[in-house]
């Protein structure tokens, strides 16, 4: 009750800023694509009266430009959610599986973290579990940049993996899965009141390879909020005050998640697209042998470079999943 209390009050003050900032952020790239087309007509104009071999070329590189940034435009404009805007954090847990599951959770991890590089985004590991051999046991992202939440969220599911394993002595073929939840990062200026009583908090010694850097003070942090039953963690500082503060903005964010599917339910339960995150309901395959194919499951997109997808071009995937949100819409 006190968090539904709490959200009603900030979202009333925050309402109309929030809006100039979202409106401002529309505005201001349509205008500067309005310019340009007009100067590439204005340009288009001269040439047809004095053609000019140089200059023409520079027309068509311009015209190019202009027509990347439109889509790039037209897709932004497909993000139409209260917190596409937001930084996001990527959640990925390994499935059922041990090596096999981890190793394939830490190859999504890079392709999240090439991604974000191609973008242009920051990209903070919050949180870490190294898998006893090999891969991670899961981990916790937050990639920053214009709209990451609205892009990425596109990305909550399962994920499932086909190849032939390089732990399998006998060269089998097996199939892995993992499982991605993206969540909106809270600004700070968004204050969700966490009572000191509601915590519960955990420290132990943060895990790794060992070796000279092994952490021998008990700096990792694990935080349960009471009244929800939410649990977080971080071990990547060697500091547990920095860890217990990444750890409370993980909570804030899962608690302010928490709040809007709370606000949400009613139409969500409606909403006849949307699929648990659950293991068997894979939004997407990725299939190294026999074939290489990367298959939406949710679209019907395929990309037969599946090595290129897991190196970050998963943009295709995120475009369709959007137009297809907006169709449906």
């Amino acid at each position: 009750m006190a968090d539904a209390a709490f959200w009603n009050d900030q979202a009333a003050a925050q309402a109309t800023v929030q809006e100039v900032k979202t409106l401002k952020n529309w505005v201001e790239p349509y205008d500067t694509l309005q310019q340009r087309v007009a100067d590439a007509r204005e340009l288009e104009e001269l040439l047809a009266l004095e053609p000019d071999p140089a200059m023409e070329a520079d027309a068509t590189r311009e015209a190019e430009a202009v027509r990347d940034e439109a889509e790039a435009f037209e897709l932004r404009s497909l993000l139409q959610g209260k917190d596409d805007f937001r930084d996001a954090q990527v959640e990925i847990s390994a499935g059922a599986g041990g090596t096999e599951a981890q190793d394939w959770a830490q190859m999504l991890m890079r392709m999240y973290t090439r991604w974000a590089e191609r973008k242009g985004y920051a990209v903070e590991i919050l949180d870490l579990s190294e898998g006893e051999e090999a891969g991670i046991k899961g981990a916790v992202l937050e990639i920053k940049g214009p709209s990451a939440f609205g892009f990425l969220r596109a990305e909550t599911g399962v994920h499932r993996l086909v190849r032939i394993s390089p732990y399998d002595s006998q060269a089998r073929r097996h199939t892995s899965f993992a499982s991605i939840f993206v969540y909106p990062v809270v600004n700070e200026e968004i204050n969700i009141e966490i009572r000191d009583e509601d915590i519960k908090m955990d420290v132990f010694r943060a895990s790794g390879a060992g070796g000279q850097h092994v952490n021998k003070t008990s700096s990792a942090v694990r935080l349960t909020h009471l009244p929800s039953g939410i649990v977080v963690s971080c071990q990547q500082q060697r500091s547990q005050h920095k860890n217990r503060e990444h750890a409370m903005k993980q909570l804030k964010n899962k608690l302010y998640l928490r709040e809007l599917e709370k606000q949400q339910a009613a139409r969500a339960a409606l909403d006849s697209t949307k699929q648990d995150v659950s293991f068997g309901s894979q939004i997407r395959s990725y299939v190294l042998q026999p074939y290489t194919m990367a298959n939406d499951h949710r679209t019907e997109l395929k990309v037969t470079d599946v090595h290129k997808v897991l190196d970050g071009a998963i943009d295709p995937f995120i475009e369709a999943y959007l137009k297809r949100q907006g169709d449906a819409a």
